[in-house]
This record gives structure tokens, C-alpha cells and sequence, in this order.
């Protein structure tokens, strides 16, 4: 009995210990929490600054948003290829900012793609009598990103784990045994290659992004590289005027040709520096970039549309491209605007997009007078395609609610939405005009 009784108050002095212990911890936490609650107040903590995200997202500008309310951008299935529909100028909603910023938004949210390294470029000369096994196989390689990318986007916002685990994995299985048969292909007539497993593995980026990724084996990627480095310099203001003045400028600075030239860069500018958001006032120092040949110059149609329709009644227009690769495009409401010089691809034709928007015109017999407007309906069409051959995008227009003249226009930009230089002043510009009437 005596032995029990002790059992039973050493028993009772642990469970003490584990209490006072208990006590003792949740003091030591509580003081924690005090103070990180007092510095919070100060330099707050990365997760206190995860929640307080409104104060860092700002509304859209008016028609940066789908009509439908789907956000910035839409996707929508045509000829065999994913069109990416970037609304307005390409911000996010507020909600959207705020998922972004909190670690929360579906991995779609930014019109996500899948990124592949480039196989062509790594592969030696390839012998004639293996070329059309390893044409097939480059063209399986295309289409196993095609149906990864169909996936993706009716998937993705299944979260990172379940893309990386249900579509990323299984399309690198995919593309190392293809890649393991191209140099077996042009093994057995040559030497065979080797390190072509390490381009097995894609990721998930941004569609804004895709185009420089890509174009990594033509001059186009590259230059596009060094635009996003020069554009840092452009952020800065200085220099980006200073890069622009001492390389561009200075060299076709003394041409002798007594123009009177009033300026070549921002050296002497009043205005504060672009920085990439839509301002005015500014000045922008970004180079101009590359300028195609004048028979590589993009030019666009429309082709087919309604003479008239009723109000708020949804139609199309048929937009044919041609010389346009339409595979860059840097939102405007995230800081793209201006940034990036231009960039043309490995056939010297120019990475961009094209614009569609539709305003109703007050007056035909003068030009608008408010020019700042926003228009009924405004999209940018960026899927990825695009050459020189004529290549056809339906634009979808869910409406116009006045009625009246609708004036519906369609012209090509770059990556950060300038129309494309021409290498001739006398050349026409890649835009096309209708009117519609609204009744």
C-alpha cells in the first residue's frame, strides 16, 4: 500500500510537471504572439503582409475585365488551337490580385501554359534517311503540349500538386521516350546524340512569358531576353535614357543630314520616366527594337462581319493575319506597357498580337472628340500561331448596348502593344475599319 500511494503521488507530480509545462508553454507562446502582434505594427511579419493584400491591389481600369466577369482573360477553343483572349489591358480584378498576392490563385488565372524546352535546336544535322522518323516524332512531341495544354486549362485550377502530378509527369514520360527514339533514329546512321532526356521536363508558365521561353533558338527569343534586361534599366529612368543615348542615339547621332532632330532618348526630357503601367505624361526610353524587312511586314483583314445587328446582340468579326506571330503579350495593367522592345522571330516576322475593339461613333463627320473614351468592347488575341501565310481568329463580340454607328477596328501590336515598325514610311500599317450599324 505504501508502495502504491507513492506510485500514485509520483504519478500525480508528473502530471503537475506536465500541466505547470503546459501552462509554461502557452506563457512563452502568448508572449511570442504579443510580440509579434506589437512588431507587426512596425515592419509586419511576411504573413500579417500575405493578408493585408487590398492595400496593394488596385480596381482595373474600365474594360480591363471580360464582360462576362471571368477575369482578365479568356480562353476559347478555335481551329484546333487554344485562343487566349486577354480583356482590356489585361489586369487583374481586385479578387484576382488578392489570390495572386496571398499564395491562393488557381494556376490558370493568368492564362497558363505549358513550357517545353526546344528540341530542334539541340539536334545535330540530321541524316536523310532518318529525317522522317524524326519529323514524326517532333510533330508527336507538339501535339502531346497541345493535349497538355487542353488539360491544363480544363484542370488547372486543381492546384499545383495535381498539375504537376496528373500532367506535367506523365507528359515528361511522354517526351523522354520520344526524345529516346529520336536518337535512336538518327543513331543508326550517325552519331547519336546525346543529353536529349534533359528536355523532358516542361513547367507551367505564364502566357505572356511563353514567347520569349520558346523563341530561345531564334534571334527573336534572344533579343527578347535582353529587352526584359534593358527594361529594368527603362524602370529606373536613367538608365534606360542612358542606354538608349549612348547606343542607338549615339550612333546614328552626326548622320549629317541637317534634319534638326529634337531628340533620340529621354536625356533631356522634363517628364518622369515610363515605367511600364499606363501613364501619361511620360517618357518612354525603351528601344525601339527590331525592324522587319519590308516584305515581312504584318498585315491584317477582316474578312467577314454583319453590315447590322441588334443592340446588345452578340456577333463576330473574322480577323486573317498574316506575318504576325501572335505569341507575346506583356499586360498593360502589370507594368508591360511599352516595356519591351521589339522582337521579330527566326524568320524575321513580328512577335505579338493583334487588337479588337469596337466604339460607337457620336459623329460621322468628325473625328472623335473624346478620344479617352473607353470603347464598348476592346480584346486582345494572342494564341500562339500566326506566320507568313494567312492565318484566320474569330473574334466574339457579346455585344454592343447603344445604338447607333459602331466603328469595330482591328490592328497588330507587339509584345508591349505598339503597332509594328515598317522598314518604309510609305507602307501601309497592320489595321483594319468597319462600321456596323446598332439599332
Amino acid at each position: 500500500m505504501r508502495r502504491s500511494t507513492g506510485a500514485r503521488r509520483s504519478s500525480g507530480n508528473a502530471r503537475s510537471k506536465r500541466l505547470l509545462a503546459a501552462v509554461g508553454a502557452l506563457v512563452v507562446f502568448g508572449g511570442i504572439a504579443a510580440v509579434t502582434q506589437i512588431s507587426s505594427a512596425g515592419d509586419k511579419p511576411r504573413q500579417q503582409q500575405a493578408r493585408n493584400v487590398s492595400s496593394a491591389c488596385v480596381a482595373p481600369s474600365p474594360g480591363a475585365t471580360s464582360p462576362s466577369g471571368r477575369g482578365s482573360t479568356t480562353q476559347t477553343w478555335q481551329n484546333g488551337r487554344w485562343v487566349r483572349n486577354h480583356w482590356g489591358d489585361g489586369q487583374m480584378s481586385v479578387a484576382e490580385c488578392q489570390a495572386v498576392k496571398a499564395g491562393n490563385a488557381p494556376v490558370t488565372t493568368l492564362a497558363s501554359t505549358v513550357a517545353c524546352p526546344e528540341v530542334t535546336p539541340r539536334l545535330p544535322q540530321i541524316p536523310a534517311q532518318a529525317k522522317a522518323e524524326v519529323d514524326k516524332e517532333l510533330a508527336l512531341l507538339k501535339t502531346q503540349i497541345d493535349d497538355a495544354n487542353k488539360r491544363l486549362s480544363a484542370e488547372g485550377r486543381n492546384g499545383k500538386a495535381f498539375i504537376d502530378n496528373a500532367i506535367l509527369g506523365p507528359l515528361a514520360d511522354k517526351r523522354r521516350s520520344a526524345l529516346n527514339r529520336i536518337a535512336t533514329a538518327i543513331g543508326r546512321f550517325a552519331q547519336r546524340p546525346q543529353g536529349l532526356e534533359q528536355l523532358a521536363g516542361c513547367q507551367v508558365a505564364a502566357a505572356a512569358n511563353n514567347g520569349g521561353q520558346n523563341g530561345g533558338n531564334n534571334n527573336g527569343g534572344q533579343n527578347g531576353n535582353n529587352g526584359g534586361q534593358n527594361n529594368n534599366g527603362g524602370n529606373n529612368g536613367n538608365n534606360g535614357g542612358q542606354n538608349g543615348g549612348n547606343n542607338n542615339g549615339g550612333q546614328n547621332g552626326n548622320n549629317g543630314n541637317a534634319l534638326g532632330v529634337l531628340a533620340k532618348d529621354c536625356a533631356n526630357s522634363r517628364l518622369q520616366p515610363h515605367d511600364g503601367f499606363q501613364n501619361g505624361n511620360r517618357c518612354v526610353s525603351t528601344a525601339f527594337g527590331e525592324v522587319g524587312a519590308a516584305a515581312n511586314n504584318p498585315s491584317l483583314l477582316i474578312t467577314q462581319f454583319p453590315n447590322q445587328v441588334q443592340r446588345n446582340q452578340a456577333f463576330s468579326l473574322k480577323v486573317s493575319t498574316r506575318n504576325l506571330v501572335r505569341d507575346r503579350f506583356l499586360a498593360a495593367g502589370q507594368g508591360g506597357y511599352y516595356l519591351e522592345s521589339s522582337v521579330l522571330n527566326g524568320q524575321g516576322l513580328t512577335r505579338g498580337h493583334f487588337h479588337t475593339a469596337c466604339r460607337m461613333l457620336q459623329n460621322t463627320n468628325q473625328a472623335p472628340s473624346n478620344p479617352q473614351d473607353v470603347p464598348a468592347f476592346f480584346v486582345a488575341t494572342e494564341d500562339g500561331k500566326g506566320g507568313n501565310q494567312s492565318d484566320d481568329v474569330t473574334i466574339q463580340i457579346p455585344g454592343l448596348p447603344q445604338s447607333g454607328t459602331a466603328q469595330c477596328a482591328v490592328w497588330a501590336g507587339d509584345g508591349s502593344h505598339r503597332v509594328p515598325m515598317m522598314e518604309r514610311a510609305n507602307q501601309t500599317p497592320a489595321f483594319d475599319v468597319v462600321r456596323i450599324r446598332v439599332n
